[in-house]
């Protein structure tokens, strides 16, 4: 054991000294004859330094003093102090290496040694350094050498230098050796793959070549492959500015010859592409107009609307075929697409709440005109290239969704369903909306040009049938060109008898059951309809009515019962438990302050409780509004409130009671975003119940924007409001005046079981909507 030695501390910035190492640093040791080099990183010095003997005292270049230090051995720093100069002076313990003479020392030496040969001949070494290190014998001087690699990080040198053990330190200079070993592996293989990949292209083009100029010497040159394209460009019916581009193309591949470079494979990937699309081929469609509406008849149930706009289409085409008119593209600007759209395709827009029959309606219409269908999913979009398509320039570059559902289809005129096109997104990588304007416009879309192909495609003979649940998100642009059909969602009855016709069939047939196995009558459909689901299309009903038949299909299965199983209240209740919708107004009209309003959201219309209740304000007057309300709801509350306290007198309403209150209004749910003014005439009728004293009738709905004048302004939506309130069991509805010609949209039974009220002012809202005054009889 050493005795305690007091060197000068000179440290090393980011820098390791071991032993056996002799370096020239720029530094005055003074007259000291020993130091201790500590390397240091961040201001955080190294537990254990290299003691080192000041051979020579130099001057470097530019006059600076330094000294030449030979590394001696490892040094253990203890407590360190300043000296007057401001520098550092540090107890060190000197820890020279032993000589271990155990056998896995030995074995770690000849590992270490082989290992460093192997990276020496990796890196082409000439034999010097080889021979350096078999000049070493000591263990510890031999661990040291992995100092020198400048692969090794600052804090691999320092482990190494910390470490007192001799077979320790051996251990861990091999395993640092071993990665060095790991990492030139891999960059030698990856290098020789590199040139054997090059030699390899190299070889196979010079190979190519001579096999071309041996055909040509023997007059046999295989041209099948161009042959082939060539067949199949003449037989593929092409226009003429189409077959041209494709001739273009395929010379130019006969030029490349048949090799197998990148650019001759773009070019085949392309006549593929070009040959694909069906450009002669046309479906043949049915113009029979009577017919078309059996089928759309057998396979939806109302939608009126869409059915006679399809049939209209057939009728036009039926007759102008059969008179010999001839079916122009003008490309006239200034028709409406109405009239263009008889000339060659439709574009339809289908707008409603979800489980309406939108996208299953585009399959039905392509059956009744005898076309091919595709589908193409809109949702999520947010690349132009998915609707134009990719150029050529990019390596894997495809065409776009519209020419390959051509080629999917097999037809120029076919049924293709734009599915979601109100949730097309944009981003930095364009806006798919502003492709689809060309796609979606008659006196454009039939010199429509795909990035890819580059060459225009004629989509005026396609029918488009778009499909969306709000109009407000689609860009106005695009929705100028569309023609607009709304799905208003279904009355019960009309449920009734599409769960009857078509779902409990399908959900039968689904569930393995036969037609005599279960009775299904009008009445079980209409509790489902009224008692489990609370929706404008009819999703929730076939999956309540999925439920209900797995349970009668397990009971059967399970010998529980026999068939044939008429189904009642109490099996309904079993198989789809407790009722889960019920109709509430009269409940929550009761007490005064709460009256019915009608919404129309993105799945349908519905009935909107708005309550006002009121406080002493203590001192102060004032309005809270709750329940997620948007800026112009917000804006309708305190119109109403305005026009109540201005007609207090007329209302029959103390002026004094507005004094030191404060008033609520809550729309419940309270999770769930509102706004728009639809709501004016509700709140109105809320806050004017609440001061009276009148509660409102339980039966009558109401929708209206209000003015501070108290007009009654016109409202959209109005034929989902009417569907709402019926669903939930009101009688009477409240509607603006201009509004009136709307009803005519409301399904026959519809209106026949309800009572319109159309008003001009909120006068006469209040009039039909509140109780009568209870008059007082004084014995």
């Amino acid at each position: 054991m050493h005795m305690p030695e007091n060197l000068l501390l000179i440290p090393l910035d980011d820098t390791v000294v071991f032993p056996t190492m002799d370096v020239t640093l720029p530094v005055d040791t003074g007259d000291e004859e020993r130091v201790l080099l500590v390397p240091r990183h961040e201001g955080e010095y190294a537990s254990v330094g290299t003691i080192a003997r000041v051979a020579e005292r130099v001057r470097l270049p530019g006059g600076a003093r330094g000294a030449t230090l030979e590394g001696i051995a490892r040094g253990v720093a203890g407590a360190a102090h300043s000296t007057p100069v401001g520098g550092l002076r540090v107890e060190v313990v000197e820890h020279p290496d032993d000589v271990p003479v155990d056998g896995r020392t030995r074995d770690l030496e000849r590992e270490y040694r082989a290992v460093v040969e192997e990276i020496l001949e990796l890196r082409g070494d000439d034999g010097r350094v080889a021979a350096f290190l078999r000049s070493i014998s000591e263990s510890g001087a031999l661990a040291d050498t992995s100092g020198y690699s400048p692969d090794l990080t600052f804090e691999q040198k320092v482990q190494l230098l910390e470490e007192l053990d001799v077979s320790s330190r051996l251990a861990l200079a091999l395993e640092f050796q071993r990665e060095r070993l790991t990492q030139l592996q891999v960059r030698t293989k990856i290098r020789e793959d590199v040139e054997s990949g090059a030699q390899k292209q190299q070889r196979e083009y010079f190979l190519r070549k001579q096999m071309e100029s041996i055909r040509r010497e023997l007059g046999e040159d295989d041209a099948s492959a161009i042959d082939e394209y060539r067949s199949k460009i003449e037989e593929a019916g092409m226009p003429d500015h189409v077959r041209e581009q494709a001739e273009r193309e395929l010379d130019r591949l006969e030029r490349m010859g048949e090799g197998g470079s990148g650019e001759s494979q773009m070019i085949r990937t392309y006549l593929d592409w070009m040959v694909s699309v069906p450009w002669g081929e046309r479906s043949e469609e049915k113009l029979d107009p009577k017919g078309t509406r059996e089928v759309l008849d057998a396979d939806h149930a109302g939608l009126e609307d869409v059915k006679d706009r399809i049939v209209e289409y057939v009728a036009v085409k039926k007759l102008r075929q059969e008179r010999g008119m001839d079916v122009s593209r003008s490309g006239d600007r200034d028709r409406s697409p109405s009239r263009d759209v008889t000339k060659g395709g439709a574009i339809l827009t289908l707008i409603g709440p979800p489980g309406t029959g939108k996208t299953s309606i585009g399959e039905s219409i392509a059956r009744a005109m005898g076309r091919e269908f595709v589908r193409m999913s809109l949702g999520g979009v947010r690349d132009e290239a998915e609707i134009r398509g990719h150029r050529r320039t990019y390596i894997g570059a495809l065409p776009g969704r519209l020419v390959r559902a051509l080629r999917d289809a097999g037809t120029m005129n076919p049924v293709i369903l734009l599915d979601e096109v109100d949730k097309v997104g944009a981003d930095w990588r364009g806006d798919p909306s502003a492709a689809l304007l060309e796609v979606l416009d008659p006196a454009q879309n039939s010199t429509f040009r795909d990035h890819y192909l580059d060459v225009e495609i004629d989509l005026s003979e396609v029918v488009f049938i778009a499909t969306a649940n709000q109009a407000e998100t689609i860009p106005g642009p695009l929705l100028d060109r569309m023609e607009v059909i709304r799905f208003d969602g279904y009355t019960t009855e009309e449920k009734v008898a599409i769960g009857r016709d078509y779902l409990y069939p399908r959900q039968r047939e689904r569930n393995g059951l036969l037609p005599d196995e279960v009775v299904l009558d009008d009445g079980v459909l209409r509790t489902i309809v009224r008692e489990y689901t609370r929706e404008a299309g009819v999703r929730q009903l076939e999956r309540e009515l999925g439920t209900l038949l797995r349970k009668t299909a397990t009971n059967i299965a399970s010998e529980k019962v026999t068939a044939p199983i008429a189904i009642d209240l109490d099996g309904i209740r079993d198989a789809l438990g407790r009722q889960k919708v019920f109709q509430e107004a009269a409940a929550r009209t009761a007490v005064p302050g709460v009256a019915t309003g009608l919404s129309v959201t993105g799945t349908g219309g519905d009935v909107l409780f708005i309550e006002a209740n009121k406080m002493d304000g203590k001192g102060t007057a004032g309005l809270t509004l709750t329940g997620q309300l948007g800026d112009v709801m917000k804006e309708s509350a305190r119109i109403a409130l305005t026009y109540v306290r201005a007609h207090a007198d007329d209302l029959g309403i103390d002026p004094h009671g507005f004094e030191d209150t404060e008033f609520h209004v809550h729309v419940p749910a309270g999770a769930i975003p509102k706004d728009g003014p639809s709501a004016g005439v509700t709140m109105t009728t809320a806050l004017a119940s609440l001061l009276s004293g009148r509660p409102v009738k339980h039966t009558v709905g109401m929708t209206g924007e209000v003015t501070l004048q108290g007009r009654v302004l016109p409202i959209g939506g109005l034929k989902q409001k009417v569907l709402a309130a019926h669903a939930a069991g009101l009688t009477d509805v409240i509607l603006p005046e201009r509004n009136r010609a709307d009803l005519d949209d409301v399904p026959d039974d519809v209106r026949e079981a309800m009572t319109f009220h159309p008003v001009m002012t909120v006068g006469e809202v209040l009039d039909v909507a509140l109780e009568p005054v209870r008059e007082t009889v004084v014995a």
